[in-house]
């Protein structure tokens, strides 16, 4: 089989230790091609051994190879503009652990949309019965909001915005994915009420209609 060996290079130490790593990978090859053919040895393995030519040109610098033979890498360093609301809806469950004290102080929230991580949310955000009744809301969605992710945690930390009502319907679900996606769903404001028509049945005037072009 084929033996891809894959090395991260550093451009502040490219000058020092290219002839090292260089020896390194030829060695390492070198060593696998010899087990290759001792363990073909032992089994009595007798035929036509197929190797690639290796007589071609040696390069030192991996950055003078072509562009085929390299793995592009980068790193992010900066970013511009977070998408995410970082508002998920999902359910609510006791921590696997009762013994350990995160079990006293935090709950787990699992999202429905799988790209969301898992969240621990404090206790004092979910509802009053929970810990005593936790299958009471095995089927309610709650909206959580991310505020935190550690270095050292596998799990984000968030806080319980409210409850949305039984998942399956078609309100508590709908709302949900508004508050994920950041739509103001709320009801319009006074002022903004006022700039329709008061007078109703209202219909548009002839004049209006002389003015525009239909497209019904």
């Amino acid at each position: 089989p084929d033996v891809i060996i894959e090395a991260q290079f550093d451009d502040n130490g490219a000058e020092h230790g290219q002839d090292h790593l260089q020896d390194m990978l030829t060695d390492d090859i070198k060593k696998l091609s010899l087990d290759t053919g001792e363990k073909g040895k032992a089994a009595g393995v007798t035929g036509v051994h197929r190797t690639k030519q290796d007589d071609g040109p040696k390069v030192n610098d991996p950055r003078l190879l072509p562009d085929e033979f390299l793995q592009r890498t980068a790193k992010v360093v900066y970013i511009l503009e977070k998408k995410h609301s970082r508002a998920a809806t999902g359910f609510i469950k006791l921590l696997a652990d009762r013994n350990s004290e995160l079990f006293k102080r935090c709950a787990m929230f699992s999202p429905v949309d799988h790209r969301v991580p898992r969240v621990y949310v404090p206790l004092a955000d979910c509802p009053p019965d929970f810990v005593t009744k936790p299958e009471a809301y095995s089927q309610m969605l709650f909206i959580c909001r991310i505020v935190d992710w550690k270095e050292d945690s596998n799990f984000a930390s968030g806080q319980l915005c409210k409850s949305l009502g039984l998942a399956g319907e078609i309100e508590p679900e709908s709302e949900g994915i508004l508050t994920e996606y950041g739509v103001d769903f709320s009801d319009f404001s006074p002022e903004v009420l006022e700039c329709l028509p008061q007078n109703l049945p209202w219909v548009i005037s002839p004049g209006e209609l002389a003015k525009r072009r239909d497209l019904r």
